[in-house]
């Protein structure tokens, strides 16, 4: 007994080591999420479309070097692909401040506010499957579901601890402390993942494209992609729907989603090898779209933080239930680019928030974001129940 004891903590230790590079990476991203959009929108004087535009360019240059960092986890063991994000977030720091100097003219300031975001999409590209391949290839692919949850937790912790400590920073000093803080933990990610060991995984004969791959993962990642839009909006529009309101300490929800968001992971670890992915997924979105729905109905911020993290309790275990049913359709030496494909959803659904769900809040107004993407969830759930009938047979 207390050897099994000791052994799953010696891996659980083992994937926390690595997935801790992810928590670097997000807790990057989380420092600059919520306090881009109302700076690009009330500083700078530009429409919430264009706040949303300017945040959602990040997921592009993501969603472009997924398929690069699957290759080369898939070829050359995922440690460059680390060290090459790490490199790119250290960089944003730099060109934040550049940004931030040229405050005084609004056009020149959002063109290096651009650079950062695309610089920024390019370093998550990288990061975004590699520590998880790297704990896989460490400890085993019976872990793998383990290794997707874990990264869950230091991604989304990552952003909801990120996102308040940015607005402190930028409340209380301003973005050029926060740039620097930007560099200093680049700098601490990039000299770690040098200081780690590179594993590559085995190579066989039957590789197989990365584009042959994302078609077989697409419909999967396609569910995670619609829910996908609630955490979207909430972490790209919530400050500046609190700020429509006339409510403080906005940036608060993505702490709550990232906390409900990580209990969830704890608490229902065991949940989807013993109820099947699919039907973890489906339970999943329908509870992410009733903190959608609470956060629409409420008329004060107390019960819209309640509402953000009951969307983050619902939102938590779909990644990892989705993403465990996708990874059973490809062969093992295809790991790296099934999870790159697979997480290319998500990007392309923070992509498209940005946009879209500022278009719904120009055109229609704000208080309609929220049950608009709340819709696009049910649609999750729908299509999630046609995938637990078609894949009856292989469900468990």
């Amino acid at each position: 007994m207390n050897t099994s004891s000791d052994d799953s903590k010696k891996v659980s230790l083992t994937i926390i080591s690595y997935v801790s590079l992810t928590f670097i990476g997000y807790f990057i991203i989380g420092l600059s999420l919520a306090v881009l959009p109302i700076f690009i929108h009330q500083d700078l004087g530009f429409s919430a479309t264009v706040a949303g535009l300017v945040i959602s360019l990040q997921y592009l240059t993501t969603f472009m070097l997924r398929g690069y960092s699957g290759k080369i986890v898939d070829t050359k063991g995922p440690k460059q692909a680390v060290v090459m994000s790490m490199t790119g977030f250290t960089i944003t720091g730099f060109v934040l401040i550049l940004a931030y100097y040229f405050k005084f003219s609004p056009f020149i300031c959002l063109g290096f506010l651009i650079v950062t975001r695309l610089l920024t999409g390019s370093a998550e590209g990288m990061v975004g499957a590699s520590p998880i391949n790297w704990a896989i290839l460490k400890v085993g692919e019976k872990y793998t579901a383990t290794c997707i949850s874990y990264n869950g937790v230091a991604s989304y912790g990552g952003l909801a601890f990120g996102a308040p400590l940015g607005v402190v920073i930028v409340k209380y000093s301003n973005f050029y402390v926060l740039g620097g803080l930007i560099i200093l933990l680049g700098l601490i990610g990039l000299f770690f993942s040098k200081s780690k060991e590179n594993i590559q995984g085995k190579q066989t004969k039957d590789q197989q494209s990365f584009w042959n791959i994302l078609g077989k993962v697409a419909p999967y990642g396609l569910c995670l992609a619609l829910g996908g839009l609630g955490f979207a909006t909430i972490s790209t529009f919530m400050t500046l729907y609190y700020e429509y309101h006339n409510w403080e300490n906005g940036a608060l929800s993505l702490t709550v989603f990232g906390v409900l968001f990580i209990l969830a992971r704890l608490i229902f670890s065991n949940a989807i090898p013993k109820y099947g992915g699919i039907k973890v997924a489906i339970v999943s979105l329908f509870v992410e779209a009733i903190g959608l729905l609470v956060i629409w109905l409420s008329q004060d911020p107390t019960i819209t933080l309640i509402g953000a993290g009951i969307t983050g309790l619902g939102f938590s275990l779909v990644f990892p239930a989705m993403g465990v049913v996708a990874m059973k359709t490809v062969p093992s030496s295809n790991q790296g680019s099934a999870l790159a494909g697979y997480g290319l959803f998500i990007d392309i659904s923070l992509g498209v928030t940005g946009p879209l769900v500022g278009g719904v809040a120009d055109y229609l107004g704000m208080n309609y974001i929220f049950p608009f993407s709340m819709i696009m969830v049910l649609i999750g759930v729908s299509l999630s129940y046609f995938l637990k009938f078609k894949t009856a047979k292989s469900i468990v």
